[in-house]
């Protein structure tokens, strides 16, 4: 995984101005940070972006309601539907998938972003920042810090700053 983040520090070092939809950073200095180790198995992410997180979409008798389903910190499907999404992104990066979602400690004021789809106007997504307690592997609860909780991550939703 260090050779991917080679490869964006060296980019990202050639590059003066990074330009994301209408907004232009000004790349000063590139410098890599390490994830923690967490070397007790438990770790507590708190995201500085909303977490983003679709759930089933069905109601208390099964039949499915809606295909847009977002769910929000507290509400029945989160939970399990956090949890599921952090071990697919393990098992994706080939990482023992093993954790659990012990608490959410804390979390924000629900928050819409609008968002555009290739095939028109696209609609809104809701979230929340959170801060959440897992046990796992130490090596896989470090690769989630760098990746993020929920949905949506490389568009900047759910980044976790501690």
């Amino acid at each position: 995984m260090s050779e991917v983040v080679e490869g964006w520090a060296a980019a990202l070092s050639s590059t003066s101005v990074i330009a994301w939809g209408p907004a232009a950073f000004i790349v000063d200095d590139v410098e890599p940070v390490e994830a923690p180790a967490f070397p007790s198995g438990r770790a507590v992410f708190r995201t500085t972006t909303p977490v983003v997180m679709k759930a089933s979409g069905m109601d208390a008798s099964g039949a499915r309601t809606t295909r847009q389903a977002w769910c929000l910190p507290g509400e029945p499907e989160w939970d399990v539907y956090v949890e599921g999404n952090l071990r697919r992104k393990a098992e994706t990066l080939g990482l023992d998938p093993d954790l659990t979602l012990e608490d959410v400690t804390w979390a924000g004021p629900k928050r819409s972003f609008a968002v555009s789809s290739a095939s028109g106007p696209g609609g809104k997504k809701p979230g929340a920042c959170v801060e959440v307690a897992l046990s796992g592997p130490p090596e896989t609860l470090s690769a989630l810090h760098s990746w993020g909780v929920g949905q949506a991550n490389s568009a900047g939703m759910g980044w976790i700053s501690s």
